[in-house]
């Protein structure tokens, strides 16, 4: 599946300017007698990133159509590029053994909805201000600081400042006891290289960016008070 994501890179991205170079580079994937643009007539431009081997339709020991999903400008698309394997006693060696074919992409899945947990918020309201602490120290990356927040026995990495903390935006607490598993959106703000931020900036570019990100957490009350033992990425949508 790498080979036909390889082959895929130079073969949708295509310009006149570019024709010779695009041909020799073919030359490394294609099977011998193919002609070396593949079917391209040399006019026109294509341009694809985000190229990703997506799945294989195996025939046989040898054969094998490989579907690659690039994206084209406003357009997610897939490439579907029939390969050959000669096998072990050949060297485990592999060649495009035809014309590729652009499809369209598969639409996005159905998501089924879900019954929302029956929320705490008593312990949601106690939990707000030790995450706050938390992020703010998960951003900063100040080992001691954010040490206060972690469960005993825990230990956990940071972001050492890439981020900033901006806002915790929601917490959803289910029921339960001294241990939880949470979710979490919290606001960071990306730095924008050396650019200083102002209360009065009206450039986009001149000021840190806003990104909400959604975690998973499992909390732990130890006393009076929690702290995180672990955080994740959130499966699926908070709230």
């Amino acid at each position: 599946m790498a080979f036909a994501a390889q082959f895929a890179g130079v073969y949708l991205n295509f310009s006149p300017e570019d024709a010779a170079s695009r041909s020799r580079k073919l030359t490394a994937f294609l099977a011998e007698g193919m002609d070396p643009q593949i079917g391209w007539d040399g006019y026109g431009r294509l341009a694809a990133v985000a190229i990703q081997a997506y799945d294989a339709e195996v025939s046989d020991a040898h054969n094998a159509v490989v579907s690659v999903a690039f994206q084209s400008g406003p357009r997610r698309l897939m490439l579907s590029v029939p390969i050959y394997y000669s096998g072990d006693d050949a060297g485990k060696r592999f060649v495009v053994s035809g014309r590729p074919a652009v499809l369209p992409a598969p639409a996005p899945a159905d998501l089924p909805q879900v019954a929302q947990p029956e929320t705490d918020d008593a312990a949601a309201a106690e939990l707000k201000p030790a995450l706050e602490g938390f992020f703010k120290e998960y951003a900063s990356g100040d080992v001691g600081g954010l040490q206060r927040y972690v469960a005993a026995g825990k230990s956990l990495p940071s972001f050492g400042g890439a981020f900033s903390f901006a806002e915790l935006k929601e917490i959803v607490v289910p029921v339960g006891g001294a241990t939880r598993e949470i979710q979490a959106v919290v606001v960071w703000v990306v730095p924008n290289g050396d650019a200083q931020p102002t209360p009065s900036a009206t450039d986009p570019a001149a000021v840190g960016g806003r990104l909400e990100q959604a975690y998973r957490l499992t909390v732990e009350k130890q006393g009076d008070k929690w702290f995180v033992a672990d955080i994740r990425g959130a499966g699926r949508v908070v709230g």
